[in-house]
């Protein structure tokens, strides 16, 4: 059996199982993660090393097996010879499921798209129920909102008005000089707008009822295999949250790839998503504000400023830049015709 290329070793973890290994390859290695397929006479595996605790580990467990008791098709955890849903070696988990084979889908089409809004829209209702095992460490955004809010506000200002105190400026620097005010007049807005009784009366139900977000619930993490059935994978953020949160990030991941907001578009994705997990009036009406919010421009800021990306070239980031500002004003006819937009009965 040849592992060249696999940076640590995983025979270890593999002798867990009861199964017979034939190849390995390397998918990704980042270190403190990793994921391998495994080739088996029974059929592919997909072996991951995950980068948090056993704790973590087992509230997206726990998530998982409440999803898919309601409905939802996730690829299969393989249990060890002892029986564990997980190895644990030298402090680090590692999990082995079924590899589900098919194809991706995408946003090239409203059919597509459509599957994919009525899929997560599935997936919430799944959701609802979910109690976390009292023992493991829990995931959760609920009524964090205006807090996560307020504290990215106070950092990008932070950055901006070092920019403003500098006497000579990128061409980054000169084009948020000259954006920031407008945007951070929208974050305000947005504070605002969420920092209201609709949106802490959802997260009470939320609390009392139980519900999951994806946060990566995107084209690329679904499979659509020969019986027609979509799987959804990568579930490593699953979170406690209400479901804008996955909403909001779906649209932004669609919009992002058209390069502007499509007002047609936008109603028919929530119209979608209404028919398979209908959501209250006064649940809607929390979208605005999120949508208000510059996510885009605030993450792209925050990049450069911290120099997240490593590799990234000064004309890599003011080309990412004016991208996001194009996209984030092109949503103002969105903001302005929520009424008309939104699902409201």
């Amino acid at each position: 059996m040849s592992i060249i290329g696999i940076k640590e070793d995983i025979q270890a973890v593999l002798k867990e199982y009861d199964i017979d290994v034939t190849g390995i390859k390397t998918e990704s290695y980042k270190g403190k993660k990793g994921v391998w397929w495994i080739d088996t006479p029974a059929g592919q595996k997909i072996l991951k090393k995950e980068a948090y605790s056993y704790k973590t580990l087992e509230f997206i467990i726990a998530a998982m097996e409440h999803l898919m008791s309601n409905g939802i098709h996730m690829p299969e955890i393989i249990r060890t010879k002892k029986g564990n849903k997980y190895v644990l070696l030298d402090k680090t988990c590692y999990i082995l499921s079924e590899a589900i084979a098919g194809k991706s889908l995408d946003y090239g089409s409203s059919e597509s798209i459509k599957r994919v809004v009525q899929e997560l829209a599935k997936f919430h209702k799944a959701s609802k129920g979910f109690e976390a095992p009292t023992d493991c460490k829990i995931r959760t955004h609920l009524g964090g909102w205006v807090e996560k809010y307020r504290e990215q506000v106070k950092k990008v200002k932070t950055y901006y008005d070092l920019e403003y105190s500098e006497s000579d400026h990128s061409k980054f620097g000169k084009i948020i000089l000259q954006e920031f005010p407008y945007f951070y007049e929208r974050m305000e807005k947005a504070i605002t707008g969420t920092d209201q009784p609709s949106y802490y009366q959802w997260v009470d139900e939320v609390r009392q009822a139980g519900g999951l977000c994806h946060q990566d619930f995107t084209a690329g993490n679904l499979i659509l295999n020969k019986a027609n059935d979509i799987f959804v994978l990568d579930t490593d953020s699953i979170t406690i949250d209400i479901p804008l949160r996955d909403i909001r990030k779906l649209l932004n991941k669609i919009m992002k790839r058209r390069g502007e907001w499509d007002l047609i578009l936008v109603k028919d994705i929530l119209k979608w998503y209404q028919m398979k997990n209908p959501l209250k009036d006064r649940q809607w009406k929390v979208l605005n504000p999120t949508l208000t919010y510059p996510h885009l421009f605030v993450g792209i800021m925050s990049k450069y400023y911290e120099r997240r990306e490593k590799t990234w070239t000064e004309e890599k980031y003011l080309k990412r830049l004016k991208e996001m500002i194009k996209i984030e004003k092109s949503i103002d006819p969105i903001i302005e015709n929520a009424d008309i937009i939104l699902p409201l009965s």
